[in-house]
């Protein structure tokens, strides 16, 4: 189960931060033309879902650096994978799976 936690993290992560860089570089996400379900949410607050990609780098920077502390059992890789996953539910379908998955697992393996 220590092994679905990285790799769905690592997932999550890589797919954030290079969707983060991609939308900077090309105003535009990886791809539709129209974000995914997470960008209502957003527009909602009248946010500018195409000036988010700073958020979706530091998300998957922060996604990788758990699945990091996880490998190595670090003290506070629980914590940041509680926070991490409770974050990103937002990340409309992909992300939520992959949060709440973790989110389980962390709390399933902890007991």
């Amino acid at each position: 189960m220590k092994l679905a936690v990285i790799i769905l993290s690592l997932i999550n992560g890589t797919y954030m931060l290079i969707d983060g860089i991609y939308v900077i570089m090309n105003k535009k996400y990886i791809g539709p033309e129209k974000p995914g379900p997470w960008a209502n949410i957003f527009s909602y607050f009248n946010i500018d879902v195409f000036k988010l990609g700073p958020l979706f780098i530091v998300f998957g920077l922060a996604w990788i650096c758990f699945a990091l502390a996880y490998l190595y059992n670090m003290s506070y890789a629980f914590v940041l994978g509680m926070i991490m996953a409770l974050t990103t539910i937002w990340y409309l379908p992909f992300g939520t799976i992959i949060s709440l998955i973790v989110l389980a697992l962390i709390f399933i393996i902890k007991i």
